[in-house]
């Protein structure tokens, strides 16, 4: 009897569907606190929710490399992907996830200020100039790449239903059922 952690060819493991919800909410949070920035700035919401942004990226990029690293150790099991544009969709996800919190914090880093997160030092500031090299691709890509991440989500979602009525129904994989 295959265990319930892990994957199988039919259905993600208990240990995978944790990981993809717990970052879903996460990763609604965080677009949640930019809709707010964005539509309510200076607000006394804003506030509140803008500053739990960066604690939430880190906790989401702790979760994408454990993550992927639970998906390679798994990836002989997991459901097979219903197609090679499913499979690079995927892949162009996860290197969003990746790759968005690491150039933030590139430009936390750059701009000499501290990073400190659930009461843990991860960065500590400097004093003097900014290190504007670091500082420039983060400011180019950490938003454009954000909201890409988001468009692909919305699609992603959509995709579940297109292959619902396409006859492969794939939310159940992701459900435990």
């Amino acid at each position: 009897m295959p265990s319930t952690y892990l994957d199988n060819p039919q259905r993600y493991g208990l240990i995978s569907r944790a990981l993809h919800w717990t970052m879903a909410l996460v990763l609604g949070w965080q677009f949640l606190t930019t809709l707010v920035r964005v539509l309510l700035e200076k607000s006394a919401l804003d506030e509140f929710m803008w500053g739990t942004h960066k604690a939430a990226g880190v906790l989401l990029m702790l979760l994408i490399l454990l993550r992927l690293g639970w998906t390679l150790y798994n990836r002989k099991q997991r459901p097979p992907s219903v197609s090679r544009a499913a499979r690079a969709g995927h892949g162009v996800l996860y290197l969003l996830m990746l790759g968005i919190p690491f150039f933030a914090l590139l430009r936390q880093y750059g701009s000499g200020r501290e990073l400190s997160v659930f009461g843990l030092q991860l960065m500590p500031g400097f004093a003097g100039e900014k290190i504007e090299w670091l500082m420039l691709p983060a400011n180019l890509f950490h938003a454009w790449a954000g909201w890409l991440l988001l468009v692909l989500i919305i699609g992603h979602v959509l995709m579940v239903f297109i292959h619902r009525r396409q006859g492969q129904d794939v939310l159940p994989r992701m459900l435990g059922k």
